[in-house]
């Protein structure tokens, strides 16, 4: 236990940081010698805790802050062009498999994060996101 937060709270809060995720939380918790069960259940809760905001709030936050700051109109219409352009192939045969393969590639950027952010992008239903 470190001086300010428990081990258990550390594999939650890792598991739910958009680099980190699962991959950085559960070996942290398995580290510390806490109970497999527990370690797995605070990491995957963690980690769902960006999905339901980021599924429900990023397109209206997004679209009110494009609407009052041109630069973020610019870089938000950057982002969505390249992002539909690289992966709108991918999410059009794939559909909800392809995006949940995606998400399940344990490397940097293909967490859930990554995927509620796709859910949005691409208009796919809420529920494939968690």
């Amino acid at each position: 236990m470190t001086d300010f937060i428990s081990n258990e709270l550390l594999v939650l809060i890792l598991s739910a940081l958009p680099i980190s995720e699962l991959r950085g939380g559960i070996p942290l918790g398995l580290s510390h010698n806490i109970d497999t069960w527990l370690v797995l259940t605070l990491a995957i809760s963690g980690n769902l805790l960006p999905v339901i905001p980021i599924i429900y709030f990023f397109e209206p936050v997004s679209d009110f802050l494009r609407k009052r700051l041109p630069f973020f109109d610019r870089l938000m219409t950057k982002i969505y062009e390249r992002t539909r352009a690289k992966h709108s192939d991918k999410i059009d045969r794939y559909g909800a498999l392809g995006l949940t393969l995606f998400v399940a590639v344990p490397s940097p950027a293909t967490g859930a994060w990554t995927g509620s952010l796709l859910v949005v992008l691409f208009g796919l239903k809420k529920i494939y996101a968690i």
